[in-house]
């Protein structure tokens, strides 16, 4: 076995074990307390960030293992270096550019300011959390979140009319603020797309583990 993946149940570590999961790959998965870098022992010598994922790929060997972080960027390494999968696309598909762009949109538009939020709100101490930037940053989501609304329109999937890591990433965005209470302003092709994710497997073993 070759890949490692460290996870925090709810973290963006959900976008890589969903791939895992979807493509029925072999792997070691390290389950942890959120966050490790306060509750696993040398979890900062693994990733100096402290963040969560951490994938470690040993087909390298040796120095030569492949260590990612970034949650998206992993699921693109998997599918491009584990495949072929039909839940990737390559520069030769006509969808390619708007792939490319859903999987970067998916963390730096959509998770960005929901992690705003949860700090502001959640997980700094009371006399710390901010409700004014919880605000601006949940108003800030609901304007971007129209790009998925519009999208998912008159396809089932993001892009290339099937299921790809678009929707993986995309996806643990719309988890996420439906764990800070945000489905219930979804408007209807959100919410259906939504359900259409939840309805697989992959996620619902993603999720849970």
């Amino acid at each position: 076995m070759t890949i490692k993946l460290y996870h925090c149940q709810g973290a963006r570590s959900v976008r890589p074990l969903w791939t895992l999961e979807e493509m029925g790959l072999s792997y070691e998965l390290e389950s942890m307390r959120f966050p490790p870098r306060m509750f696993r022992e040398g979890y900062l010598d693994i990733n100096p960030l402290g963040t969560v994922p951490t994938l470690v790929d040993k087909r390298g060997g040796g120095d030569h293992d492949v260590v990612m972080t970034e949650s998206a960027g992993i699921c693109q390494y998997l599918v491009d270096c584990h495949g072929p999968s039909e839940l990737a696309l390559t520069p030769k598909d006509k969808d390619y550019g708007a792939y490319l762009n859903w999987l970067h949109r998916s963390d730096a538009t959509l998770t960005f300011p929901q992690t705003i939020v949860l700090r502001y709100t959640r997980l700094e101490p009371k006399e710390r959390r901010l409700q004014q930037a919880a605000d601006d940053y949940t108003q800030w989501f609901f304007a971007r979140l129209r790009s998925v609304e519009q999208a998912v329109s008159d396809n089932e999937y993001l892009c290339a009319g099937r299921f790809t890591i678009a929707d993986i990433a995309v996806g643990y965005a719309l988890y996420l603020a439906s764990t800070l209470g945000f489905r219930e302003k979804f408007k209807p092709n959100t919410e259906a797309y939504l359900q259409r994710l939840e309805a697989r497997p992959a996620y619902q073993r993603a999720i849970t583990l």
